[in-house]
């Protein structure tokens, strides 16, 4: 029960801001209560007179509404919502619900909980003109019965001509919020009490639970047992109450908490149709766990690793100052529907804030790499998952990596397992980035960098879990790996041949062709590229560039051979991805550093 105390206890420190509609912020319900959306509203004056009708527009936001526990969970039964509802219930041309919804209403306005908007609301609807009135106002239209074509519309109700805080709608009057939970809080304490698994208290027992926690799973609900001619819970206990007793006000207050979150700006994450949520009760601010650690805000670059480390100190010293361990901790949690009406708990975890934030800060100090512009970075989880698994799309006429929901949820939780229990790098989601990494031709140039980047960065993290090696993000010339060398040593076959293109010439170089056999047998290839560079390439270069290139691959044979001849043309280790990147990296960031050269000198010779 521990995700459900954890959302009580949100809702608890939250609960000033219930029924309060803020800027930018979902609205958290009030118990009773939930949101919903309005397609037109009704004004009614003091005396129970029609004002006006109106069309809600459908972008504005959810409503609040005052609902029982049936009404909160209902399907195809009739079942009335106490005020706001929708027409079928509100007209009297489908008489059933209709004496529902008006019994209920005359219910709470005949109470010593009634609250002023009632009286003026159920003196309208017993006027029998709800129907006529909107066909007045043009939003539904009658056929020759009588009956409206949109039966389902959902009508809220404004009530003017009262006092000055006691006009104006529905959905944001909190004492009349506060009149529906009273009322129905008493009329539920007529009823047997039963011990709350949730708060440890004997309180009126939920019957059901609210549905659309949520938004992505629809209605699918977290806790459900009413399935008592199958096997939800037959062969363990012999009714549905025996498994877990939850009290209704637990319920209201967990599922509002939970819906709340979920639907909060910047919450929740969804990948693949799983939803991933990560809070503090408190409200504090938590940094994503799908996502890089660094505060909102933040886009510092950094190409330096000691400036990195320290940009990840004064990261989490910056959040350890604001979130200590005596605000709550943190909640990881992630939900799954595997139909539409049951909701899963896939993964679910409670830490110390003082854990959660040095477990993200190690995950981003050792899975991290150099990422060109954007300096060293730590690739998010999904970039991870996508890199791996991802198939080549097009989307706006770019190329994109895209990959299947199923895989990608089951693949996300899995990465969010190890950034946040500490598990060891999976090796077969390692072994799927370097085999796309060494296939550079089957994708295009901006995607086949992003896929180099990111096997980088995990093969230095793997390495840091398996090896406990730490990987330098700098180029190391004398690495005794016959791997790293050879990696070294295809990114000079390809900077040498890209050198005599043209500016606008896009074709692959050898070396990229080759690289997929490279990796098998990369004597063999190595010989092969080196020929046709002596041919076709080196002559075209300048003796400048031609002594460097040729200096530096004689230097990388040399660092090769050291090895024994058996070991020449053995298939790559991982590692060769390393030695090609930085020496590729060196290799440009050098040529950069030549060309502002030659044109110093050459301004320097106009000058004199």
């Amino acid at each position: 029960m521990g995700l459900l105390q954890k959302a009580c206890d949100t809702y608890d420190f939250h609960e000033r801001f219930a029924g309060l509609m803020r800027e930018e912020h979902e609205t958290l319900a009030p118990v009773s209560h939930t949101l919903t959306r309005a397609d037109a509203e009704i004004t009614v004056n003091a005396d129970g007179g029609f004002v006006r009708a109106v069309p809600v527009d459908k972008t504005a936001p959810k409503i609040l509404i005052p609902v029982t526990e049936d009404s909160g969970g209902r399907t195809s039964a009739p079942c009335a919502h106490p005020l706001c509802d929708q027409l079928i219930y509100i007209a009297s041309f489908h008489e059933a619900k209709h004496r529902l919804y008006v019994e209920q209403l005359e219910d709470w306005a005949g109470s010593e909980y009634c609250h002023p908007k009632l009286p003026p609301i159920l003196a309208y609807v017993k006027r029998g003109t709800v129907l006529f009135d909107l066909a007045e106002a043009g939003i539904v239209k009658l056929d020759e019965t009588g009956k409206p074509d949109k039966e389902k519309l959902f009508i809220c109700w404004r009530v003017t001509g009262l006092s000055e805080e006691e006009n104006g709608p529905c959905w944001t009057d909190q004492s009349l919020f506060r009149s529906f939970v009273a009322y129905y809080g008493a009329r539920r304490a007529e009823g047997a009490k039963a011990f709350c698994m949730i708060t440890g208290e004997h309180e009126a027992p939920a019957k059901q639970h609210p549905k659309g926690i949520i938004p992505f799973n629809g209605n699918a609900k977290l806790i459900s047992a009413n399935d008592a001619s199958g096997f939800t819970y037959r062969g363990r206990f012999s009714e549905d109450w025996q498994a877990a007793t939850v009290s209704y006000l637990a319920s209201q207050k967990a599922h509002n908490a939970l819906r709340w979150v979920a639907a909060e700006q910047g919450a929740r994450v969804v990948f693949g149709g799983r939803t991933f949520l990560c809070w503090n009760p408190q409200g504090k601010e938590v940094p994503r766990v799908t996502g890089a650690f660094r505060r909102k805000g933040a886009s510092e670059e950094v190409v330096n690793p000691t400036e990195y480390r320290e940009q990840l100190r004064r990261t989490l010293l910056g959040f350890r100052s604001e979130l200590s361990d005596d605000a709550g901790g943190v909640v990881i949690a992630a939900f799954d529907a595997a139909t539409t009406g049951r909701l899963s708990v896939t993964y679910y975890n409670e830490l110390q804030a003082s854990d959660f934030l040095q477990r993200l800060h190690d995950w981003d100090a050792a899975c991290c790499w150099e990422n060109g512009k954007y300096g060293i970075q730590s690739p998010p989880l999904w970039q991870i998952v996508n890199s791996a698994f991802g198939t080549q799309r097009e989307e706006k006429g770019k190329a994109v990596l895209k990959t299947d929901d199923r895989v990608m949820r089951q693949q996300m939780q899995r990465l969010i397992t190890c950034r946040v229990d500490r598990a060891r790098f999976p090796a077969d989601m390692k072994r799927a980035l370097v085999e796309r990494a060494s296939m550079p031709l089957a994708y295009e140039p901006s995607v086949r960098r992003g896929i180099l980047f990111t096997a980088c960065a995990v093969v230095r993290k793997y390495d840091y879990d398996h090896k406990k090696e730490e990987w330098e993000m700098a180029l190391k010339p004398d690495r005794k790996d016959r791997s790293y060398q050879y990696g070294r040593l295809l990114a000079v076959f390809e900077k040498v041949e890209a050198d005599t293109y043209q500016q606008d010439e896009k074709r692959e170089t050898n070396a990229i062709r080759m690289q997929s056999v490279f990796v098998r047998t990369p004597l063999h290839v190595a010989m092969n590229v080196e020929q046709q560079l002596e041919k076709a390439y080196f002559p075209r270069l300048t003796p400048k560039s031609r002594g460097f290139y040729k200096k530096l691959i004689g230097e990388i044979m040399e660092q090769i051979h050291e090895f024994s001849d058996k070991d020449w043309n053995r298939p790559l280790e991982d590692s060769y991805l390393m030695g090609y990147y930085l020496q590729r990296n060196e290799l440009y960031k050098s040529r950069k550093e030549n060309d502002t050269e030659e044109k110093n000198d050459e301004h320097f010779a106009e000058q004199n």
